[in-house]
């Protein structure tokens, strides 16, 4: 499920309060991003990929969670896959 706005092959645009979910897998090389437009509205996530978040490069807040951590964006910025299963976040 991706329903982000694609701007080329391997980069999608990101809303400027959009959260994402980093679950991390201990076991595999592979987790699991959620995204969300933003985090207080109740609404489905926009996208779901499976990967790693390897950087973030945009304005933003990190909170580390148990299982991973949580990306609160505060500019509007890229979501780009640099290699096959991982992602970055850098600034618009």
């Amino acid at each position: 499920m991706n329903h982000l706005f694609q701007t080329d092959d391997a980069s999608w645009r990101l809303p400027n309060h959009a959260h994402v979910v980093v679950y991390e897998r201990e076991d595999s090389d592979r987790g699991l991003l959620t995204i969300y437009d933003c985090g207080a509205a109740q609404k489905p996530p926009k996208a779901q990929l499976l990967g790693t978040l390897e950087s973030v490069d945009a304005p933003a807040t990190v909170e580390p969670q148990p299982t991973g951590k949580i990306v609160k964006l505060r500019a509007d910025a890229t979501l780009e896959e640099s290699a096959p299963d991982q992602f970055r976040i850098v600034r618009s």
